[in-house]
């Protein structure tokens, strides 16, 4: 009966302590300085207690928890200061001991944003911070994320304004309280704040539920948002909700930072996202196709990836390791959606998404004989350790990304086509992605769940056509969806002026002489049996000179165009290892750059498919 007794006690204990908030405070007001304080109260029990820093974080694809950036790291209980050890084999692992009569533990370390190479850097200015509160806290193991309760705060320099998907307690000057939330809720919850903040209602005319563009930037002149950004985002929120048939959030704020000092990225939240672009870019006259692409691409995340999830990515909280077999779903049809957001809510032309069509073929194929030896699943599979490389052609990348875009444009015309015109992929995204709105949650499903769903909408044997497609190590790109769709790809002189931007528009040197090389020289990539690679340039290299000039790209460019006359090629001074080498590039021809075309001999699928879904018959 003792023991009984005892065993009772023990239970209890530990229940009251788990059902106690986590108390977090993340001082911000350093941010100038690149870090963060951390200050932690934890309800614990006497005894051994594990603790972790977040490592599998959602949305990375990889162990990128930024352990490194954690430092000056200290716990009491009791007025005393408690050992801890870190595990000998997982460095985000801590353990401590916990003195008898002691019923909650204090936390404190700093998180510097500037530490070289970690995955936080480029997160804080002089100007503004972006708080993912994933980098800032340790959470108890034994315990889904989904079930240990926070409440946080946070300290920001006096009068910086913020903007969150968090709901607020109490917003005092400058501590702000946000209502008790899971670890699950808190970590899907980022913040920006700063003193140059704007805040434009995205909210489309009779939508219920109210969504918000939120942007700090490093100078007021950055906040100037074109009236044509601000209706195509409008439009890019009315318009997913006809695509997908539903929403899964209690409200949307699109988290915008522009800053020349921030990593540019986007990473996707059930009710934000955290996306980063340059400073002045909505002062560029192509704003609306930039912004588009990005902002587009996240929030068509909040059902692909985050209400939808894998079920290998739907780990209970952020130790257990994720298994990406299904990126190609997760991003690929993600890309699918935001590119087709993007064209239909106006922020694109109909020649912008042929364009990046055409850029994703090129990038697939022709030269890249990687595809001969490595699939498109392993793409997927391998991305927690090889999320970067230099030589795509022959490595390949995250091409889960591009390919998986073009796997989702053929499941399109296939579903168009094998139903005579009757079904659409709003067919699919509807019983897929569709249902009760019940705020955030996560609804994971495997590949055969997928496969149901796809003949739920239209009998075919989805699961050859994708696995084949998965397992191809055919050379040529996979274009079927594009061809299908009335389009083909061919190849001019001719540079285009659409497209999406940043690394996905077409490079006329990468396509001719077979080089990647950033404006100040640097060569990124070289494709594998290129007239570059045969010269012996490689990624790494810094480009110095051609044809006797110092190197610009229009140098460069300006000697592409002349080796058409040219027996000679191309010369190249070229830096390695601190020497200096000459070489020359056998090529004689122009720039090469893709395009779309019409296919006259079909139906144009593809124009019918970017319509606004109220243009749709």
């Amino acid at each position: 009966m003792k023991i009984t007794r005892l065993l009772l006690c023990a239970v209890l204990l530990a229940a009251s302590a788990l059902a106690q908030d986590i108390q977090l405070t993340v001082d911000a007001t350093h941010a100038a300085m690149k870090y963060l304080s951390v200050h932690e109260t934890i309800p614990v029990q006497p005894g051994p207690l594990t603790l972790y820093y977040p490592k599998w974080i959602p949305g990375m694809h990889e162990p990128g928890g930024a352990i490194g950036s954690v430092t000056g790291l200290h716990f009491t209980g009791g007025g005393k200061e408690i050992p801890w050890r870190r595990d000998l084999r997982d460095v985000f692992t801590f353990h401590l001991d916990v003195p008898q009569g002691v019923s909650s533990i204090e936390a404190n370390f700093d998180f510097l944003e500037s530490t070289p190479g970690a995955a936080a850097n480029g997160s804080a200015t002089d100007k503004l911070v972006v708080i993912n509160w994933n980098q800032a806290l340790l959470y108890p193991a034994g315990k889904n994320a989904a079930d240990i309760p926070f409440a946080a705060s946070l300290v920001l320099p006096q009068g910086w304004k913020f903007a969150s998907a968090l709901p607020v307690a109490n917003d005092g000057g400058p501590r702000v309280s946000f209502k008790p939330a899971s670890l699950e809720r808190l970590v899907d919850s980022p913040l920006i704040a700063g003193q140059y903040f704007k805040v434009l209602d995205l909210t489309p005319p009779g939508e219920p539920i109210h969504h918000e563009l939120d942007i700090v930037a490093d100078a007021e002149a950055d906040l100037a948002v074109p009236a044509d950004v601000q209706r195509g985002l409008t439009n890019v929120v009315a318009e997913a909700g006809k695509l997908f048939g539903a929403r899964h959030y209690r409200d949307y704020h699109f988290l915008l930072t522009l800053s020349d000092y921030t990593a540019h990225f986007g990473l996707e939240h059930h009710e934000s996202n955290d996306s980063r672009l340059p400073a002045r870019i909505m002062l560029q006259p192509d704003a609306a196709r930039e912004v588009g692409s990005l902002l587009a691409h996240e929030y068509a995340h909040s059902w692909s990836g985050k209400y939808r999830r894998p079920a290998d990515l739907a780990t209970p909280e952020y130790e257990t390791p994720m298994e990406t077999d299904l990126l190609w779903v997760y991003e690929g049809n993600t890309s699918f959606c935001g590119d087709l957001l993007a064209a239909r809510s106006g922020m694109w032309t109909p020649a912008d998404y042929q364009q990046t069509l055409a850029s994703i073929a090129a990038s697939l194929g022709p030269g890249r004989p990687g595809r001969t030896w490595r699939p498109l699943l392993d793409t997927a599979v391998a991305i927690p350790g090889m999320f970067r490389g230099g030589w795509s052609s022959w490595q390949r990348g995250s091409d889960y990304y591009e390919e998986g875009e073009l796997i989702w444009l053929d499941v399109a015309d296939i579903i168009h086509q094998q139903s005579g015109g009757k079904k659409s992929m709003e067919d699919f995204f509807h019983s897929f992605y569709g249902g009760t709105n019940n705020g955030p949650e996560v609804k994971p499903y495997t590949f055969d769940q997928l496969v149901q769903a796809l003949n739920a909408t239209v009998p075919y044997d989805w699961a050859k056509f994708l696995n084949d497609r998965l397992n191809s190590t055919a050379a040529a790109a996979p274009t079927a969806g594009i061809e299908n769709a009335g389009w083909k790809v061919e190849w001019s002189d001719q540079r285009p002026n659409s497209g999406r931007g940043g690394y996905h528009a077409p490079s006329g040197v990468l396509y001719s002489i077979g080089l990647s090389i950033t404006p100040e020289g640097q060569v990124t990539d070289s494709l594998w049996d290129s007239p570059g690679f045969k010269a012996g340039i490689v990624p790494g290299m810094k480009v110095l000179g051609v044809n006797g000039r110092i190197y610009s790209p229009d140098v460069l460019s300006d000697a592409i165009a002349a080796s058409r006359d040219d027996s000679k090629g191309i010369e190249f001074l070229v830096e390695e290892d601190k020497d200096y080498r000459l070489t020359t590039v056998d090529y004689h021809g122009a720039q090469r750059y893709p395009h779309l075309v019409r296919d006259q001999s079909k139906p144009d699928y593809l124009d019918e498919l970017i319509k606004p879904l109220a243009e749709h018959k």
